[in-house]
């Protein structure tokens, strides 16, 4: 019943809602690189050892990115930030289609630790920035439920992929689907509208 007044309560926001459709499906697709890249890797034949050090390359790596991200936004904004953060991820699912050796694959750990932290980072923020502040509790627990319940499609659309191809290659470029129609709702977000919109809410 929460859940449901939270909803119709949030729909008076139009932008922060569209962002609330945006998100979870582009980091469905980011969690998905995230949560198969070690069975991925195992099954073109990448060692262990290799796999797990290059997992502990990704949260080296993503700290400074992390804040170099935050320092981009400023710069060029946070939506843009968040559109090349996906073209980057976009370009990891092609460059993991090709991948053959440890060497790529920690390749493909550098580039997932430069935008994972900085995405997710912005887009909780360019959220935040179109609610109001006082509704900001209510809404972020609405938008972890979702995230959380968008989070098995990537994973589904992956195992579907290599049922139907037989190719866990063919199935790292299905994500890139994710990307694609993730980027196409932020497109649509009209952040100064959104921010004017929580602005003139009551407090």
């Amino acid at each position: 019943m929460q859940l449901r007044e939270t909803f119709s309560n949030l729909q008076r926001y139009k932008q922060a809602f569209i962002m609330l459709l945006a998100f979870p499906v582009y980091n469905d697709g980011i969690g998905t690189i995230i949560r198969m890249a070690s069975l991925y890797g195992a099954q073109i034949g990448i060692a262990q050892e290799h796999l797990i050090a290059a997992l502990l390359l990704v949260q080296f790596v993503g700290v400074p990115c992390s804040f170099f991200f935050g320092r981009l936004a400023g710069l060029i904004g946070a939506k843009q930030a968040i559109f090349l953060a996906l073209t980057v991820y976009t370009g990891i699912s092609i460059l993991g289609y090709f991948m053959t050796t440890a060497a790529h694959f920690y390749l493909l750990a550098i580039l997932v630790g430069t935008v994972q932290g900085g995405s997710q980072a912005l887009s909780r923020s360019l959220f935040a920035s179109m609610i109001p502040r006082s509704r900001t509790s209510e809404f972020f627990g609405f938008f972890a439920v979702t995230e959380r319940a968008a989070g098995i499609l990537g994973p589904l659309t992956f195992a579907a992929a290599v049922a139907m191809t037989g190719s866990s290659r063919a199935a790292i470029l299905s994500v890139i689907a994710f990307f694609i129609a993730g980027a196409a709702l932020l497109a649509v977000v009209d952040v100064e509208t959104g921010r004017r919109a929580a602005g003139r809410s009551p407090a």
